[in-house]
């Protein structure tokens, strides 16, 4: 019998409910005067509400027969070499075997992969899927609609990129991760923070001078009314705002513990949080059955947030080598990214941030090497961050790291290794169950390499040449291999 395509999940098509009485009901509470929150909050339930009609799942798994993906050469995201003779059985959103060459699948779809490298989608487990493709005055002004339309945007080019995982450390991403896992949007799973938790002046504030000082009668800053930050000083304030990140969804909580580049008024050698605010996240968190990462460069910003119970660091490009070590002993996890101040770095153009980049970049150099030297647990994320421009390279800051690991230790990276960190959720996982792997009982996010990534891993920076085949939970969103 000869084989037959699976469908393909490039369909689109609107149902117009416009004039129902579900939507006309919407249109008189927002002609009413609905915040700008509450206006979003109202866009966010008609996405997931079916009465009104408004929109129809056109990226759910239609029902169907297994896929069966055959002759290929396999990275199964832990191994260094590539495995032979077996093909992968995907069936439903999960992989269901992986069945030698020579054994007949009665059922299946079959999809030849001409001897190409099958490996698993890839994970950036620091990415801020609302603002990574859009400018920050742009991101602080326009209609906070606006800004989610644009994220919707970018969300489709990140998994056509084979980024089928991220976590997103910080953003009100609640909304797009129910539209992409309700079926209804391209994207890739996404694993949300929510709000930002910063301290008044901290790296998460993202207020102007004019705008000091806060009183009891002062509204909430831009940034806070879209939910991309929470600004909370003391223990009390801090766990009213990890706790509303939680009740809104988030699977793991993100706090700025030290400065960074992109802010104007928080130094980069600022400590950020008291160990009595911190140990405060880290408890609330911990309640529920989750952990706290921390953006920080510097080691006392570093020492002060593991010894607080901080899981991951995010950054930590300034560190000594004796905090890298302290890293390793505390089983932390170090989420690093390639800052290189080349042409791939966020947008920053004072003199000042030119100079901090610098500097970062010269330690982003150093860290790589001490993080494997003393076996710290490294995961990698790309921090792309107000930079429309600079989305397109998320594969290609990936294949930078082999400048200082070799590439199969890259690709596990982007793989298995931070499918563990994305593990530690616990409880709030959203997507129990294993990623990041090829193997019978994992989700089913598969890509096809024209070539094998781990002579060329260049091959991942150019995914419209290289990448054949994409799914993710079973569903095809490209294949452009021969036959198919």
């Amino acid at each position: 019998m000869p084989s037959r395509p699976p469908r393909h999940n490039i369909a689109h098509g609107l149902r117009c409910a416009c004039h129902g009485p579900d939507a006309l009901g919407l249109f008189r509470r927002i002609d009413q005067g609905m915040t700008r929150r509450s206006v979003l909050c109202g866009i966010a339930a008609s996405l997931a509400a079916p009465a009104l009609g408004l929109a129809a799942p056109t990226f759910a798994q239609p029902a169907g027969r297994p896929v069966l993906l055959r002759n290929a050469r396999i990275f199964d995201g832990r191994g260094g070499r590539l495995i032979e003779g077996r093909g992968v059985l995907v069936e439903g959103a999960m992989i269901k075997a992986m069945p030698p060459a020579s054994e007949p699948v009665a059922g299946a779809d079959v999809i030849d992969c001409g001897g190409r490298t099958l490996m698993p989608g890839l994970i950036d487990a620091h990415w801020h899927a609302i603002l990574a493709g859009i400018p920050q005055l742009v991101a602080l002004t326009a209609d906070i609609p606006y800004v989610h339309l644009v994220a919707a945007q970018e969300a489709e080019r990140t998994v056509m990129r084979g980024f089928t995982t991220i976590r997103d450390v910080g953003g009100p991403a609640f909304a797009l991760k129910r539209a992409i896992d309700e079926g209804r949007l391209p994207g890739p799973r996404i694993y949300p923070s929510g709000a930002m938790i910063s301290q008044t002046s901290g790296h998460g504030d993202f207020r102007q001078r004019s705008d000091l000082p806060r009183t009891a009668g002062t509204t909430l800053s831009t940034a806070e009314q879209a939910g991309i930050s929470a600004i909370a000083d003391g223990e009390a304030e801090v766990l009213r705002r990890v706790r509303e990140q939680l009740m809104l969804g988030a699977s793991q909580i993100k706090i700025m513990a030290g400065g960074g580049v992109s802010s104007d008024f928080d130094p980069l050698d600022s400590i950020q949080y008291s160990e009595a605010e911190m140990r405060a996240a880290v408890a609330a968190a911990a309640d529920w059955g989750t952990y706290v990462c921390a953006h920080v460069y510097t080691p006392a910003g570093i020492r002060r947030a593991l010894a607080c119970g901080v899981k991951s660091i995010e950054h930590g490009q300034l560190a000594d080598e004796d905090t890298v070590r302290r890293m390793a002993d505390q089983g932390a996890w170090w989420s690093i990214q390639p800052f290189l101040a080349d042409e791939d770095a966020n947008p920053h153009g004072s003199p000042a941030a030119q100079a901090q980049r610098k500097m970062i970049a010269e330690g982003t150099v150093r860290c790589f090497e001490w993080g494997q030297k003393h076996k710290v647990r490294m995961a990698w994320g790309t921090d792309i961050l107000f930079n429309p421009a600079g989305t397109a390279g998320q594969g290609r800051q990936l294949a930078k790291l082999a400048r200082w690991i070799d590439a199969a230790e890259v690709l596990r990276m982007a793989t298995s290794l931070s499918a563990e960190l994305l593990a530690l959720s616990g409880p709030r996982n959203p997507y129990p169950g294993r990623l990041g792997v090829i193997e019978a009982g994992a989700h089913a996010d598969l890509l096809v390499l024209d070539g094998d990534p781990l002579r060329n891993i260049d091959l991942i920076g150019d995914p419209d040449r290289n990448m054949m085949l994409i799914m993710k939970a079973g569903m095809i969103h490209k294949n452009t291999l021969a036959g198919a």
